[in-house]
């Protein structure tokens, strides 16, 4: 085998913890020793030990003399667990293989150089492109302190999100909505807009088959109008954050903090995204899917404030030049201001095509 086949194998095992690792990146680990495998690992979950540990616990006695190869550089420092770079050196292993450095100022470099001082070799770089997608939350809040915002959206042929009526239920198939819950399952927080919690009521929670890790709900409602014996206020499977302004009063919150809702209240007359993903950042939310009606879709594409899009195409159409489009609001003015965008990947989702792309020049 190769030894992108060893680290790929690596970054399968991590894509299979993408969700519950947060606010730790997903990261596997392959020790192979004379052309064999000798261990494997993941790290399951924050506060639990790294890919590196699971990995070498496995090799036990094989580690000695083996190679590693890792998804993100090993951490130098301690925090709820040891530092897996002293492990390696202490486990005897020989050779590194590292996929990517890690963002994170109290990694950043840290652990390779530290290996390299204790005479193992370390090579950066196998697979460098598929980790990056791996982490790409972590790696993005890393470098700003914001979340790395998705935008999801499911149309019609005809690009229409809704009829004229305002009838949505149901434009994509089963299989396109189990894949939403799936990036629900992997994403830190989920936000929508008031008109959406008032018009459809959603639990905005995770329903998978084997079950899954539910988002905290994050609700745009500048003078508070969410209704309380919505499911978002009532039950308790996710916080609830709703994001107000100056404008809602210190009294009209009081029943929503006494249903177990956080009301936080931007210090401005209309809430802007950017002061609302600095504070996301400041709360450690690392990721946010946008399941927003045309509005919502509309200012995060006016803010340019998203650095993914999805998109799920069913083959139907609607018509009506009222019905209901993906992003509202006043929009640009003219093509040459629009956002340009890079398509990453086409497929098949059921009898739908999931559309994924980012903005060429982000």
């Amino acid at each position: 085998m190769k030894h992108s086949d060893y680290m790929e194998l690596a970054i399968n095992m991590a894509k299979a913890t993408q969700g519950q690792t947060s606010p730790n990146p997903a990261v596997g680990a392959v020790v192979v020793k004379d052309g064999a495998i000798a261990g494997i690992g993941a790290h399951l979950k924050a506060g639990e030990g790294h890919a590196e540990v699971h990995a070498i616990q496995a090799a036990g006695e094989k580690a000695a003399g083996a190679d590693i190869y890792v998804t993100l550089e090993p951490c130098s420092h301690y925090g709820k667990t040891p530092p897996c770079a002293q492990l390696i050196i202490s486990s005897g292993i020989k050779r590194v293989f590292v996929a990517s450095t890690d963002p994170n100022p109290l990694v950043s470099g840290k652990g390779i150089e530290q290996l390299r001082n204790e005479g193992i070799e370390v090579h950066v770089g196998t697979c460098r492109d598929e980790a990056l997608e791996l982490n790409k939350h972590f790696f993005h809040f890393m470098r700003h302190q914001t979340p790395y915002v998705t935008l999801k959206s499911a149309v019609t042929l005809d690009g229409k999100t809704a009829a004229s009526s305002g009838d949505s239920k149901w434009i994509t198939s089963e299989e396109s909505r189990l894949d939403v819950h799936f990036d629900r399952h992997r994403h830190d927080a989920i936000l929508v807009g008031v008109n959406t919690i008032i018009r459809d009521n959603p639990h905005l929670t995770t329903r998978l088959p084997q079950g899954g890790k539910n988002p905290i709900r994050i609700i745009l409602d500048t003078h508070l109008r969410t209704p309380l014996e919505t499911h978002v206020v009532k039950n308790k499977e996710s916080k609830t954050l709703i994001v107000t302004s100056t404008a809602v009063k210190d009294d009209k919150k009081i029943p929503f903090i006494e249903a177990g809702c956080e009301v936080i209240s931007l210090p401005e007359e209309k809430i802007r995204l950017h002061s609302l993903l600095r504070e996301l950042g400041r709360r450690s939310i690392q990721s946010l899917y946008v399941e927003g009606g045309s509005l919502v879709h509309g200012s995060f594409l006016k803010e340019r404030a998203f650095q993914e899009l999805i998109v799920y195409m069913a083959p139907k159409l609607v018509g009506g030049t009222k019905a209901f489009t993906s992003f509202g609001g006043s929009g640009f003015e003219t093509i040459a201001e629009g956002m340009e965008m890079k398509i990453n990947s086409v497929m098949s989702i059921g009898e739908d095509i999931k559309i994924t792309a980012v903005p060429k020049n982000p």
